[in-house]
């Protein structure tokens, strides 16, 4: 097997990456963490299902209302098609 570092300097280097990863996943964790939280907080205080409050940051957080909408729209009209006796 072959070196994967020509010198000690590259492999300090790509550990210093690596560490740097790490940490950004940590802080990713973290705020994983909090989102669950605050939504957990939020349902409990509203009487909001947890999904409905997550689908709502997440819309707010891409502004993509018109889509959601669109989308839902679509499935309520391939549904209703799909399930409905005619």
């Amino acid at each position: 097997i072959m070196a994967m570092f020509s010198t000690e300097e590259d492999r300090k280097k790509f550990m210093g990456a690596v560490q740097e990863m790490s940490n950004s996943m940590i802080r990713i964790e973290a705020e994983r963490d909090l989102i669950r939280e605050i939504v957990k907080e939020k349902s409990d205080e509203f009487k909001i299902s947890k999904k409905i409050i997550n689908k709502i940051a997440k819309t707010y957080h891409k502004q993509n209302r018109a889509q959601v909408e669109a989308e839902h729209e679509e499935f309520m009209e391939i549904y209703d098609e799909t399930v409905s006796k005619k």
